[in-house]
């Protein structure tokens, strides 16, 4: 069935390989960011698209167009970037999500919020299941970006009992592909960088905490599948790949499919920074019928030829936290 469908954060990450699969399916999609993080060229193979539009604006002003539904992407995602201006990232967090859900009730769009694993801060449970309220310092570095999800999610819910809109939450966890910032201060993207320089690579700490990894395929699967979830399912549900590795794993596997002569170094652990992160999965099992499927060798081979790519065609984005 044919939407017109709204992508805030529609030119970052994960909002432009979703507009890709909402095009392949037909759609009219509007594509909106202020591209703080998100660049025109991850889009650019869209532009002459004939249901893609492009539209420059910030979410933390009212937006008033007509569609069917509204995917609500749009916030910095990595630490670098959150806290390069974290009064900004607080606005957009929440800010952003009392305008879109204004503009889902005023036209009665079905509503989505990326939320984030970082609700769970420094988790004392482990893996994290979706009943887990965290562990979280309301007032560190992080803070602006964590404390901002768990704001949206509550305007979510809220608007869900008092105003009836249709809306689902999804808690993200480490997503890696191509498209990725190079300059995001995330382990996927760093060591993957590093090592295609031959440079050293970075460990932060003695290297054992743990994250998981998703392809960005496994998750743009799941998303469409939450919005088009039972009615009066919202959520939030888990999503990631449940797979655990230590950050000394994930850069001898980068070494190895870089044929890289880096060496790890280490470097002292930054503030509140979760030594394990594992999504419990077994919701998104049950309601969307959904688990990963790309392995993490698959998934870094394309990432690396992504990256690799970039770094040789003399295009390469700015990096943000440099211009402080």
């Amino acid at each position: 069935m044919y939407k017109r469908i709204l992508v805030t954060g529609g030119a970052g990450f994960l909002g432009s390989h979703l507009c890709d699969r909402l095009l392949r399916e037909g759609h009219d999609v509007l594509c909106v960011d202020n591209f703080f993080t998100g660049a025109k060229r991850n889009v650019s193979h869209l532009m002459d698209h004939p249901n893609f539009e492009l539209m420059r604006h910030d979410v933390t002003f009212p937006l008033y167009v007509e569609v069917d539904e509204i995917y609500n992407l749009a916030c910095p995602a990595s630490p670098v970037h959150y806290q390069f201006d974290p009064v900004q990232t607080t606005k957009t967090s929440v800010m952003g999500a009392i305008n879109m859900l204004g503009l889902a009730k005023r036209v009665k769009a079905k509503f989505l919020q990326a939320s984030t694993s970082e609700v769970y801060g420094d988790p004392s449970v482990h893996p994290q299941p979706e009943s887990y309220w965290g562990n979280v310092n309301t007032i560190g570095p992080r803070s602006c970006y964590d404390e901002g999800k768990r704001c949206a999610e509550t305007l979510v819910f809220d608007y869900v009992r008092q105003n009836n809109v249709q809306a689902k939450v999804v808690r993200i966890f480490n997503t890696y592909g191509p498209r990725m910032h190079p300059h995001d201060g995330r382990v996927v993207s760093n060591f993957i960088m590093q090592a295609l320089r031959g440079e050293d690579i970075t460990i932060y700490g003695d290297g054992t905490q743990t994250r998981s990894f998703c392809y960005v395929d496994d998750l743009i699967e799941v998303i469409v599948r939450m919005m088009n979830s039972r009615p009066g399912f919202t959520g939030p549900v888990n999503i990631g790949n449940p797979g655990e590795f230590t950050m000394i794993e994930l850069a001898r596997l980068v070494i190895e499919l870089t044929n890289s002569r880096s060496q790890l170094v280490n470097h002292p652990l930054p503030a509140d920074d979760p030594k394990q992160r594992r999504p419990d999965i077994s919701l998104a099992k049950q309601e969307l019928d959904w688990e990963p499927k790309i392995a993490l060798r698959d998934g870094l081979t394309k990432t690396i030829e992504y990256f690799d790519a970039l770094l040789k065609s003399n295009d390469m984005p700015a990096n943000i936290a440099a211009a402080r």
